[in-house]
């Protein structure tokens, strides 16, 4: 249904003369996510040249949707953009959920120990309709800190030992790179638990 839906939407707005889509992918494509056992990132940051090596069937009509979105664009030429979006959190959920992930953060791993907040989010489809002329591009879509209270470097350690690191992390950086989403689309998250606990 996701799939065929997402085709459905596409052809039905090229047909219908509309120049921009913008459609949800997800942090799942990346394979870790709902993958059976732990699986850790090729490299950190993850960015948008990660593999897609999805490890379940959400996942992989996510990736056949990129495909999908490739080639109505290469056909069409209008702009087409997907956002891999990480984990959404609504406002309230920071004083519900966080504690536990301060107290553990192992159960951030499956998320790259990466959010986004839903008002962030809104924010990145917004630049995404006010961008024009990219053609197909695909988005990772983060807030710019983790949702855990360790430093990046306590992650690497207990977390990645082993996964490369493409380049230097600040203390408290994302593992999932939106340093794309900046640079194309002035993305520029405003929200953070932080603010909350």
């Amino acid at each position: 249904m996701n799939t065929l839906s997402t085709y459905n939407i596409m052809e039905a707005a090229v047909k219908f003369g509309i120049r921009k889509v913008i459609f949800a992918s997800s942090e799942t494509t990346y394979g870790v996510c709902f993958a059976d056992g732990e699986v850790k990132p090729d490299y950190v940051p993850v960015d948008e040249d990660h593999p897609t090596v999805p490890h379940d069937a959400y996942a992989m009509s996510k990736v056949c949707n990129e495909a999908t979105g490739r080639s109505f664009q290469a056909r069409t030429g209008a702009d087409i953009y997907g956002l891999r979006i990480n984990n959404v959190i609504e406002p309230h959920e920071y004083a519900q959920n966080f504690p536990a992930f301060m107290d553990n953060p192992a159960l951030r791993r499956r998320n790259i120990f990466a959010y986004i907040d839903v008002r962030d989010l809104g924010q990145m489809v917004e630049r995404c309709l006010q961008t024009d002329g990219l053609g197909y591009e695909v988005f990772n879509v983060s807030n710019d800190d983790m949702s855990v209270g360790i430093s990046s470097s306590e992650v690497r350690e207990r977390f990645y030992q082993g996964v490369p690191v493409r380049r230097e992390m600040g203390p408290d950086e994302t593992f999932y790179a939106n340093d794309k989403a900046k640079r194309l689309l002035g993305f520029a998250p405003k929200h953070s638990w932080r603010e909350v606990l």
